[in-house]
């Protein structure tokens, strides 16, 4: 059983995976900073300076943090957008390498090797 957990692991989709979350987590900081530190000031210049992040309201004892779930949804758009662009590219990337490139135009090469035997087992049935 410990083999077959070994064999599991050391398959390419689970090292592939593996390699991919922590991207995934390593750009996920990269995006909550790009929102929190350039996205949201910037937004807050043209809508008066109001932090996303302190917006809330409140009902008896709850405290719904509305500014939080905005800095969510912007992050989600955000990293949605970039993940388009990478589809996109990769799309563009493998469909070139599927495409074959010049083909060269056929060239007349003559009989082939079968034509040629054909007519001399007819020129020799019709001489004898």
């Amino acid at each position: 059983m410990i083999n077959e957990f070994k064999d599991f692991i050391a398959k390419g989709n689970v090292m592939d995976m593996a390699v991919g979350i922590i991207i995934g987590a390593a750009f996920t900081a990269i995006v909550t900073s790009l929102v929190d530190d350039l996205v949201n000031p910037l937004i807050g210049l043209f809508v008066g300076g109001v932090d996303f992040s302190g917006i809330s309201f409140g009902l008896g004892e709850a405290q719904f943090m509305i500014g939080n779930f905005i800095n969510a949804v912007i992050k989600f758009l955000i990293i949605a957008w970039v993940v388009f662009l990478l589809v996109k590219m990769v799309n563009r990337v493998s469909a070139m390498a599927e495409k074959p490139d010049d083909v060269a135009p056929e060239v007349d090469t003559g009989p082939s090797e079968k034509d040629i035997l054909i007519e001399i087992r007819d020129s020799l049935k019709a001489g004898s």
